[in-house]
């Protein structure tokens, strides 16, 4: 489990089995991302995020997001006193992104490419 600060990559094959039940038949996870309580996983169909919520952690919540419904994302890479990378995904039919803060131990090119992988299909 990551501490506080640190944000890593889960390996795809123990995120399969772990989130198996989120998943349809035959889908795929590509990648995952643990960052402190939140998960986030591409798969072959689409963008899953986990946020585990209040201070137990027992309420999740599972937001699913095909990517054909992305419109458009950004990364800003972390900088000198700002230590932590942005992802902002557009949806279509919403105004404001979704935001996830990556901390150090996440890639953020990776993330990018992935969306753009994805997204571009």
């Amino acid at each position: 489990m990551a501490l506080f600060g640190n944000a890593h990559t889960i390996d795809p094959a123990n995120a399969q089995q772990e989130y198996g039940r989120l998943l349809g038949r035959s889908e795929q996870v590509h990648a995952a991302f643990l960052l402190i309580r939140d998960t986030i996983l591409f798969t072959d169909r689409r963008l899953i995020l986990i946020d585990k919520q209040g201070v137990t952690g027992r309420k999740v919540e599972y937001h699913s997001v095909p990517y054909r419904s992305i419109t458009h994302f950004a990364v800003e890479t972390a900088g000198t006193f700002d230590l932590d990378a942005e992802l902002k995904i557009w949806i279509s039919g919403t105004r404001d992104p979704l935001m996830k803060t990556f901390t150090k131990g996440v890639d953020i090119y990776e993330v990018q490419a992935l969306l753009t992988e994805f997204v571009v299909r």
